[in-house]
């Protein structure tokens, strides 16, 4: 079950740090950022403030930070990317992207059909996940403001290898919702996997839609439905809300 709060605490996930899921984030892939054509966004302070958070000393260090910059280029090239949408998606792309442990998200996405997966598969799904994620959140970024979103400090143990970051984002009616993040220990730092909005993990979320979809249809037939920009019901469900 998800619930309609979450299409509004998706735009958080996405300014803050996935799906993708995960966005989610937590299908991310680095192969879809190589793939992606080379772009400028409208200024490059952006993804040089960013710069200092693969350094951060701590997991709610790197969310604040990542979340600071993006929207400090939100703020001030908002015209532009109401313009031209597609510049909040390289945005996305260069400056959230380095900060998802991407494989392991969409391993988790996949679940047991990963392990059945071609190279091949694995990667088109993940490129063509994002891609959708992107089609159904992404544009909306460009209204998101910073007084939409509050991260609260990390008081976790620093030496811990996984960690939670805690957030909340403001919705329109004045509502707040709470978006947790999950992060992990890797050998490159600090990398977020999973995003929980009000107790729903996305991960878990897509791998259960994805799941029943692929048992039906097969990877192939819904990778080709991605790639050809039909949305399906597993990402369709998260843009709409789900309730039983």
């Amino acid at each position: 079950m998800r619930q309609k709060t979450m299409r509004h605490a998706t735009l958080g996930w996405l300014a803050a740090l996935s799906l993708g899921l995960t966005g989610l984030a937590a299908a991310l892939s680095a192969n879809a950022a190589a793939a992606s054509a080379p772009a400028t966004v409208p200024t490059g302070n952006a993804s040089a403030d960013l710069s200092t958070a693969v350094d951060a000393s701590g997991p709610g260090q790197l969310v604040q930070t990542a979340a600071t910059a993006m929207l400090k280029d939100l703020d001030a090239h908002r015209a532009e990317y109401h313009a031209d949408p597609s510049k909040v998606h390289r945005l996305v792309d260069q400056v959230l992207l380095p900060h998802f442990d991407t494989d392991y998200s969409a391993r988790l996405v996949l679940g047991h059909h990963w392990g059945a997966a071609s190279e091949d598969q694995r990667s088109r799904f993940v490129k063509a996940f994002y891609k959708s994620l992107l089609s159904n959140y992404g544009d909306a970024l460009a209204d998101f403001t910073s007084d939409k979103l509050k991260v609260f400090p990390y008081t976790g143990d620093p030496n811990a290898q996984n960690a939670t970051v805690r957030t909340t984002v403001r919705k329109s009616d004045g509502s707040q919702v709470a978006v947790n993040y999950s992060l992990h220990r890797t050998d490159n730092g600090w990398k977020a996997w999973d995003v929980v909005i009000e107790g729903i993990s996305y991960v878990k979320s897509f791998r259960d839609d994805f799941d029943s979809e692929i048992d039906q249809k097969g990877l192939d037939e819904v990778i080709q439905r991605l790639e050809s920009g039909e949305t399906p019901s597993a990402i369709k469900g998260a843009a709409n809300g789900k309730k039983s």
